[in-house]
């Protein structure tokens, strides 16, 4: 899936001109937590977002530094931190390095760009314009369009230990000491020893997401490091 297909294509913008109250109506009244601003023409220049509003000497959240931070904070540094919180324009607060995406890119990249930089919405431009937002909801929203439906077709109990067997093997589950697979009516049974716990929860996983499974028992048990098995 790529990002054209989860976005939302209604996008609460602001524009350069905006106060920063301009900013937390819309904030407030649209129950979003970040806005893209834009210029005259409609291209991103930034974007503005709860936490850009929240350090503001009018209600007195502004960070109080101590004396060794004034001490040692260079002229640039205290300036910067002077316009942000009492600045009433929209443009001086935002952030100005936003992280951008297509319609075409895809949900892993989105997802890597949101985990990289941690952000929780990717504008989506065409041609430095905004035409969507893809936020970890959309994300979210993507997962639960691809939950499986219910397998109403019939599987024999030997159809499905090969299919358990071959998507162990699919995903390199394997391990140094035997591991057997029982099932009945459609109950798998995991029988053996494994690497670790997580092995174990691994081949769990694995037999759950194969068709006509109804249940498993993971009856796994991890080797202790420094044990050998003599098969």
């Amino acid at each position: 899936m790529r990002a054209k297909h989860v976005m939302t294509d209604c996008v609460y913008a602001l524009p350069a001109d905006a106060s920063i109250f301009d900013a937390a109506e819309l904030l407030v009244s649209a129950g979003i937590s970040a806005a893209p601003v834009v210029d005259s023409r409609d291209k991103l220049i930034g974007i503005v977002s709860e936490a850009d509003l929240m350090s503001r000497t009018e209600i007195g959240t502004a960070p109080d530094k101590s004396w060794l931070q004034r001490l040692f904070a260079d002229e640039v540094t205290t300036a910067g931190a002077y316009v942000r919180s009492h600045s009433h324009r929209v443009v001086d607060v935002m952030t100005r390095r936003v992280v951008t995406a297509t319609e075409d890119t895809r949900l892993s990249e989105l997802a890597s760009l949101m985990n990289e930089h941690s952000i929780k919405r990717i504008p989506i431009l065409r041609d430095g314009a905004i035409v969507g937002i893809v936020s970890r909801a959309n994300l979210l929203q993507a997962l639960l369009s691809r939950e499986p439906a219910a397998d109403t077709a019939p599987h024999t109990d030997e159809e499905t230990r090969r299919a358990v067997v071959a998507e162990l093997e699919k995903n390199s589950l394997t391990s140094t000491w035997p591991v057997n697979v029982v099932v009945n009516a459609g109950v798998v049974h995991l029988w053996g020893f494994v690497a670790s716990d997580t092995v174990s929860k691994a081949h769990r996983v694995a037999a759950e997401n194969v068709p006509g499974v109804k249940r498993v028992k993971n009856h796994l048990r991890p080797i202790p490091p420094g044990v050998n098995m003599g098969v």
